[in-house]
């Protein structure tokens, strides 16, 4: 099937894969310098992110980690609660509803940080990173191939854990880091 974008850099692209969570195209791009060539891009529609404050936020909060099991990295890594945007889901939705989904907790506030691209490369991905505050716990309600447990954390000993490479989910260690950085000093 045939894809055309207009724009800057008009793309002419067909999809070789479309799946459960991501499409392939291959595109073919109008650079800059006005030269041509291919691309395969991983398009996604897009996720939210949370990192989950518990208590009061002192000088050293809790934070609400999950330590999750993932094929593509051959084991456990430890995240922020984090998941794909649901069809016409606005960010700020999904974040509520991962953090409800993953962990159980509900939150009276949530606080949009930034929006990043994970690999922009090869993918359209961006994510939307939120903090939760307010925390209230609850039931969780994981999808099957969800395997985690939860990993209260604080604030200081898992930005230890980014710095000793324990931490090694990029929109995790990033977004404690803004966290830590620039809303909470």
């Amino acid at each position: 099937m045939a894809i055309e974008r207009q724009g800057p850099g008009k793309i002419i692209g067909t999809r070789g894969y479309t799946g459960k969570v991501i499409s392939i195209d291959i595109d073919t791009v109008r650079f800059p310098d006005g030269s041509t060539g291919q691309l395969e891009m991983v398009r996604h529609p897009g996720a939210s992110a949370v990192v989950p404050l518990l208590g009061d936020l002192d000088d050293d909060p809790e934070v609400l980690l999950i330590r999750q099991y993932r094929y593509a990295a051959d084991g456990y890594l430890y995240e922020i609660p984090a998941g794909r945007l649901d069809a016409g889901e606005e960010p700020l939705a999904c974040a509520h509803r991962e953090l409800k989904e993953e962990t159980g907790y509900t939150a009276s506030r949530v606080e949009h940080l930034f929006t990043m691209f994970t690999t922009p490369g090869f993918t359209d991905e961006k994510i939307h990173l939120f903090m939760a505050t307010g925390l209230e716990a609850g039931e969780w309600k994981r999808e099957a191939d969800e395997f985690m447990e939860l990993a209260p954390t604080k604030l200081s000993r898992a930005l230890s854990m980014i710095e000793q490479g324990e931490i090694q989910d990029a929109k995790t260690a990033l977004a404690l880091l803004y966290t830590a950085g620039f809303r909470l000093n």
